[in-house]
Parts: structure tokens; sequence; C-alpha cells
């Protein structure tokens, strides 16, 4: 009786659901990327703003640093709150962590 390997798991870009964005941040406020969705364990890419790897992904999929993107939303405001090019996760006062209301 030979006992064989667990297949392993791929991942489907066809089959991961988007996940909805919130709003951009102000100027000078931080991303709020908490969703696990963010992070693709299984590749880096380089990041679409400064060429360096990531593992993070923007709400769009392009591979962006949270510190980049921040950057990026500090530099192109008007830009930003036009096209939403990277926004923070959609939050509810319920699931809220912070500790505030």
């Amino acid at each position: 009786m030979s006992i064989r390997p667990a297949p392993r798991r791929t991942r489907n870009k066809a089959q991961a659901p988007e996940f909805e964005q919130g709003l951009v941040p102000a100027t000078g406020e931080l991303l709020v990327w908490r969703d696990p969705r963010h992070y693709d364990r299984w590749q880096t890419l380089p990041c679409v703003l400064c060429g360096q790897p990531t593992p993070l992904r923007a709400h769009s999929g392009e591979p962006a640093h949270k510190v980049c993107a921040e950057g990026w939303i500090a530099a192109h405001p008007v830009e930003a709150r036009r096209n939403g090019r990277f926004a923070s996760d959609v939050t509810s006062r319920k699931t809220d962590n912070t500790g505030h209301a």
C-alpha cells in the first residue's frame, strides 16, 4: 500500500473573486489593506511604482507596495480620487478592530 501525496493546490485567478475597495485615503493618511487577498503568497512581482519585488496586490490586482501606493496618492491626489487606483479596504464599524467606534 503506497501513500499518495495530496494534490498541490494551484491558484486559479479566474476563480478568485474580486473584492470591493473602499475609499481613497486623504493625503497623508495610511491605506488599510487588512484583507488577506492583498498578499500573494505564491508569487512576487515587480511593484508598478518602484520596480522592486512585492507579494502585495492592490484591489485591481496590480502589484504594489503599500508604502509606494501611499506615496503615489500623496503625489497625485486628484488622479487618485478620480480613478481610485489605490484604495483602502471596505470596513464596517462592527468589523473594525482598531478600538475606535
